[in-house]
């Protein structure tokens, strides 16, 4: 098979091959034994395996998941904007008696600042938030580093929406009983640190709707910390595509009606198991009406 390098795509022999990874580094340990440092292809995970561990997964098959990834948005997009148009027709009849047909509307969603542990990720997230027509701010920052660049990023972009996510998950061999030692996650403790950095920002969750953590992350702590909706309840992985989904159905509710939670998780890839959170109010300050 050749050689693992940095670039490969790959999976773990040891876990079935259930997860498709991106290489970013290949090392030696201090037992000699080749490593290999491993990224989640759509999956907010980190994970190291031994080299000797990893399958190669072809270019054929890399693109065949590429491909239903992209149906799978597809989909996901097309029900976002029936659920807008029914909102809409939904509103407007509330407001008037004339014909819908002959109303023009104009939505003012909430502005978006997302900072995320991996540039990939990040530049997916954006182009969608682009195609869902939200206004977003994104910054490739380390998770270890989110907190003490988040408050000059609220101060100068002033958001009714932040996303702090990157990649996180349980160090190898944590026990269930020690699933809420925040030490025994590679990442939660930097997430909490910024949630609480922005809220000395804005303490309201209404003002400030917050969405945290990666794969696995401290579920508890990150909604203690502050965080309207946070991953993860069950210790799954979530998509790279979660936040998005969260935060459009945020960024499209009024600031006047509370947001069903069950409605919020239905909107996302992963569901109950990977994201939870509080009631929380939308983020559109207004819809504009035009006859």
């Amino acid at each position: 098979m050749g050689t693992i390098k940095e670039g490969d795509v790959v999976t773990r022999n040891s876990y079935g091959n259930d997860i498709y990874f991106k290489v970013v580094r290949v090392f030696t340990g201090e037992d000699g034994v080749m490593y290999a440092r491993l990224k989640g292809l759509d999956l907010r995970l980190e994970a190291t395996a031994p080299v000797d561990d990893l399958a190669r997964v072809d270019t054929l098959q890399v693109s065949q998941h590429w491909h239903n990834n992209q149906v799978m948005k597809m989909e996901k997009m097309k029900d976002v904007f029936k659920r807008r148009e029914d909102d809409r027709r939904h509103t407007l009849g509330r407001a008037t008696k004339s014909n819908m047909d002959e109303i023009q509307s104009f939505d003012l969603p909430g502005t978006l600042v997302h900072l995320d542990g991996d540039r990939e990720y990040l530049e997916m997230c954006l182009a969608s938030y682009k195609q869902l027509n939200i206004e977003s701010h994104g910054y490739h920052i380390d998770e270890e580093k989110q907190a003490e660049n988040v408050m000059d990023l609220l101060v100068e972009h002033r958001p009714d929406m932040l996303v702090l996510t990157g990649h996180d998950g349980l160090v190898k061999g944590a026990k269930q009983d020690e699933y809420r030692d925040i030490k025994k996650y590679h990442n939660s403790q930097h997430f909490v640190n910024a949630v609480r950095v922005a809220r000395k920002y804005e303490k309201s969750r209404d003002d400030l709707v917050i969405f945290a953590g990666a794969c696995q992350s401290h579920y508890e702590a990150l909604l203690a910390a502050g965080a309207n909706f946070a991953s993860s309840p069950r210790r799954v992985l979530i998509h790279a595509y979660d936040p998005v989904y969260v935060m459009e159905k945020v960024a499209y509710t009024s600031i006047y009606d509370p947001i069903a939670l069950k409605d919020v998780i239905a909107s996302t890839i992963t569901g109950f198991d990977g994201i939870g959170g509080v009631e929380t109010p939308g983020a559109q300050p207004e819809k504009l009406l035009c006859v």
